[in-house]
């Protein structure tokens, strides 16, 4: 019988294969495939739905098969664990792949979207500044624990530890002064490369309709706009907003039994980067809300009157996604409510 479903479990230069019929019965079982004939192995293939777990590579890979007439699927490896351990023991390339041959045939399984090659060239760019930003804060918390040794305390607030540091710095001892002076030197090239990219990303977002239309949005700039847009394109891989919320892990869990409805913490799955961004556009979406009579503003600040400050902020970023999903998906046709 034709081969239906394929599961390909992704690695570095040795991948395993796991194709299966109509009826599910295993027809095609590589589990030792060499890197340079991955593709070849689906060269005479009849188009199918191949699945891969979303790991390093996989939009790559998915990419290849897609120009090739396959259907293609990338599933979170947590969505495929389930199906790995069910009525088996052990783990392995082979076990792996049919796995997620198993997990794709699922009706209710979600899927992250596939990127293209801009889009992935874009979170390059974010990658890099969010590396730099990230280096720049371990080299500050660096260098106020050091100087704390030396009876010079200072609070955690950028600014202040590169004015005090600068002050101090003389008055330090010999080889104290010289690894201060050094730290400060690489504080002024990473803050100049944060600069850099941060021109970078104002110009991407200049440059795309998309990412203008989202920064129409309260407390969406060009850094959340361009990081939207190169992780979710269209939003055409979301049914509605609350979905792209949920992807987002702005949405709180539920433990409901008994028809009674438990709600919990907020999840906090999906992308960290791209739900901080959010987070902090809401906080700055909130701070400046006092004052003002939009329709935003009002159901903000009585939101944080009834539900507390973090709540109000965790719903504002929930908003503005649902809202983003709107606007990438029906584009032009969206209107702000």
């Amino acid at each position: 019988m034709a081969i239906v479903c394929v599961g390909v479990d992704l690695a570095k230069n040795v991948f395993a294969i796991h194709g299966v019929d109509e009826v599910g019965k295993a027809v095609w079982v590589q589990p030792r495939v060499p890197r340079a004939q991955l593709l070849a192995a689906f060269s005479n293939l009849p188009p199918c739905l191949i699945s891969m777990e979303a790991c390093s590579g996989a939009h790559h890979w998915a990419r290849q098969l897609l120009s090739m007439g396959h259907k293609v699927r990338l599933i979170a490896p947590k969505f495929v664990t389930p199906y790995r351990l069910g009525g088996k023991r052990g783990k392995n390339d082979a076990a792996d792949a049919a796995a997620i041959c198993e997990a794709v045939q699922r009706p209710h399984l979600r899927f992250v979207p596939i990127k293209s090659v801009e889009q992935q060239a874009r979170l390059a760019v974010h990658r890099m500044r969010q590396g730099f930003v990230e280096q720049r804060t371990a080299l500050i918390n660096r260098l106020r624990g050091l100087l704390s040794e030396f009876g010079i305390v200072m609070a955690q607030k950028a600014a202040t530890v590169r004015r005090l540091a600068s002050d101090q710095v003389d008055s330090l001892p010999g080889w104290m002064r010289v690894a201060t002076r050094d730290a400060l030197d690489e504080l002024a090239q990473l803050d100049e490369r944060i600069s850099d990219y941060d021109a970078h990303l104002r110009h991407i977002a200049r440059d795309d309709p998309r990412c203008q239309q989202l920064q129409q949005l309260p407390g969406i700039g060009d850094t959340t706009a361009t990081a939207l847009v190169s992780q979710i394109g269209n939003g055409q891989d979301f049914h509605c907003g609350r979905q792209l919320a949920a992807w987002l892990g702005l949405v709180p869990g539920q433990h409901s039994s008994g028809g009674k409805a438990r709600l919990g913490r907020i999840t906090k799955a999906g992308d960290a980067y791209l739900r901080s961004l959010l987070v902090m556009g809401a906080r700055a979406v909130l701070a400046s809300a006092k004052g003002k009579n939009d329709a935003v503003s009002r159901w903000i600040l009585a939101l944080e009157a009834r539900r507390g400050y973090w709540r109000a902020v965790v719903a504002m970023a929930a908003k503005n996604a649902r809202m983003a999903w709107a606007m990438l998906r029906h584009g032009e046709a969206f209107v702000m409510p």
